[in-house]
């Protein structure tokens, strides 16, 4: 099969693979129908995530259908249409038994595309997959439904759950890429005031303005005042960070109002400085966090039902195997206007279930 493959920090190429086979008695291997690429990806690509080896296939989103699965898989079966999440869970450690999946300590966590082949390619083997894929109902696209493996899931739990966005808040989402635009929609979940988007970016300020900011800021023309004048100079309640840069999270713990909550959602690759001298007295609380996607039930229902804005931040299509192509657009995003990129997605035949 072919894959994309990285090979170093700037290296990588959609190039031929050994076909992945089970190994364990809870695998399944899972045709790739659609993939996604993530800011991680890029990351990465940049040499941010050292842990990653030369060789390994990149991705860790991915909708397809089970073509083979291991003695102990008990939940799906082949033909079944799954969402690949990007987080693997063994559902044994005491992390998996707390909900906290992303620290698993069983062999699961965040290890597609990251310390195992990942989802970009044509077939991906998925460990413990009673617990790591969803089967899909016959009314979400893949397309739509491949932004529900890591996107909605961490903008969800890491921005505004651990960011505890509550009706009445002010909400400041610094970053406007695709997890923020994510953060932006499933926080007007929660009914607060205002939200705010900080980018550098005019079309993606607009597209946050689309799926439901109030204001927006351009990050180079003071943002911090906007957010002082629109809460009587309080701060906000919430300030999501959705970059991963230094200068964006200092930016947020200056934006936070005393008692607030910062939401580190952002892949950092450089150390940050945390001014204790100014937040020591202030009672913020921040928080990180990888996603455990212990809401992907929920939020799959809600993309059934038609509630979560997943085709506005799907930007450019391509075929799975223009993988480099796809990349580049997706690098690119200041001069494209990428938001997310999905390779492959056609649509799907639905299939009559015969009654049992």
């Amino acid at each position: 099969m072919k894959g994309f493959v990285f090979h170093g920090p700037g290296q990588s190429a959609w190039e031929e693979v050994p076909d992945p086979a089970v190994k364990e008695p809870t695998d399944a291997i899972v045709r790739v129908g659609a993939v996604t690429i993530c800011g991680t990806d890029l990351h990465i690509l940049k040499g941010d995530v050292p842990e990653v080896r030369s060789g390994t296939v990149l991705g860790h989103e991915a909708v397809g259908e089970i073509v083979e699965v291991g003695g102990d898989v008990r939940t799906v079966h082949p033909g079944d249409r799954v969402l690949v999440s990007c987080i693997s869970a063994c559902g044994r450690c005491r992390y998996c038994r707390e909900g906290s999946y992303g620290q698993c300590r069983g062999g699961g966590g965040w290890i597609l595309g990251h310390l195992i082949d990942g989802t970009q390619a044509e077939y991906v083997r998925v460990p413990y997959a009673d617990l790591s894929v969803h089967a899909l109902p016959s009314s979400v696209e893949s397309k739509d439904a491949v932004l529900l493996a890591d996107i909605f899931p961490t903008s969800y739990e890491v921005g505004v759950l651990n960011g505890r966005v509550r009706p009445g808040d002010t909400v400041a989402v610094v970053g406007a890429g695709p997890i923020g635009l994510a953060a932006i929609a499933t926080a007007r979940l929660f009914a607060p005031e205002r939200i705010v988007a900080v980018d550098l970016a005019a079309s993606r300020l607009e597209a946050a303005k689309q799926l439901g900011a109030d204001a927006v800021a351009d990050a180079r023309e003071d943002p911090e005042q906007l957010i002082a004048d629109l809460t009587d100079g309080l701060g906000a309640d919430v300030v999501i960070e959705a970059v991963g840069v230094p200068e964006s999270f200092e930016m947020c713990t200056r934006m936070v109002r005393p008692g607030g909550h910062v939401a580190n959602v952002g892949v950092h690759g450089k150390p940050a400085t945390l001014h204790l001298e100014d937040l020591w007295i202030k009672n913020v609380t921040i928080t990180t966090g990888l996603v455990d996607t212990h809401s992907t039930p929920t939020l799959l229902r809600m993309a059934a039902a038609g509630r979560l804005p997943t085709a506005q931040l799907v930007t450019h299509t391509f075929p799975l195997d223009h993988m480099e192509e796809a990349y580049d657009v997706f690098a690119r995003a200041a001069e494209t206007g990428a938001l997310k990129v999905v390779l492959g997605g056609q649509p799907h035949d639905e299939v009559a279930v015969p009654a049992t």
